[in-house]
């Protein structure tokens, strides 16, 4: 049974959602808080996918994901090294994206803020996978998803990243114009992954479709785009258990 942990803490909304489409894939899902993870980090080491859930933690009250990221790499960056030692996966989605980023776990040089247009983005972008090594995007190239943040502003200082996912606009070509790129980001940037494939973070909530009816006008086009996401990552560890 492939074993996932879902961290959160206060203002995290988006785990319940995570949880189901986890086990929705056949995973074994647990929920802790980062409070519980800090008094015993070696919990962690049971799991075989760590998820860090969208939301708005500690009510992004300094800047999104910051004071999370704060605790991750305090706390637990030494223990997820460790964890990353064996078959195992990293999700960062929306504000655990931005915790990835902002506790060094995920890119140098790249950082998260607030959207160009200074507003909250609630809506559907067609996205282009632009790296075949990711776990989590195998086998996909353009997908649909939702956003929902005000801070998903991508912003490289350096060339040392790797972009998974790219905002796209009819043409299907990485786009910097708003609302495609709802955000912003430097060179239409949605989602990056770390050079093993198996470290990912995105502004889009794949947890968002994985059922059919989660889509304006139902899906009829196979499995939704999220679940496909979240399959993979699901299918990866399962096959390096057998």
């Amino acid at each position: 049974m492939v074993k996932v942990l879902i961290l959160y803490a206060p203002g995290i909304n988006c785990n319940l959602e995570t949880k189901i489409a986890f086990q929705t894939c056949g995973a074994n899902v647990n929920e802790i808080t980062i409070r519980r993870l800090e008094q015993k980090p070696s919990k962690l080491l049971s799991y075989d996918i760590l998820v860090l859930p969208g939301g708005f933690s500690y009510g992004d009250s300094i800047s999104s994901g910051k004071i999370l990221s704060v605790y991750f790499k305090e706390f637990l960056r030494e223990t997820v090294l460790d964890f990353l030692k064996r078959n195992t996966l990293v999700l960062g989605i929306c504000n655990g994206f931005q915790v990835l980023l902002k506790s060094g776990l995920l890119g140098n040089g790249v950082t998260l803020t607030e959207n160009a247009n200074g507003r909250f983005e609630d809506r559907w972008v067609s996205l282009r996978v632009t790296d075949s090594n990711c776990v989590f995007t195998k086998g996909l190239n353009i997908i649909e998803l939702p956003v929902a943040h005000r801070e998903g502003r991508v912003i490289v200082e350096d060339v040392k990243y790797n972009r998974v996912l790219a905002y796209i606009g009819d043409n299907d070509e990485p786009i910097m114009e708003y609302p495609y790129n709802p955000n912003g980001s430097n060179n239409a940037i949605a989602g990056i992954c770390d050079n093993t494939g198996r470290i990912f973070g995105l502004m889009p909530h794949p947890e968002r479709f994985f059922l059919s009816n989660q889509y304006p006008g139902m899906w009829k086009d196979g499995i939704p785009h999220g679940m496909r996401i979240i399959k993979n990552a699901v299918d990866w560890v399962r096959e390096r258990k057998v």
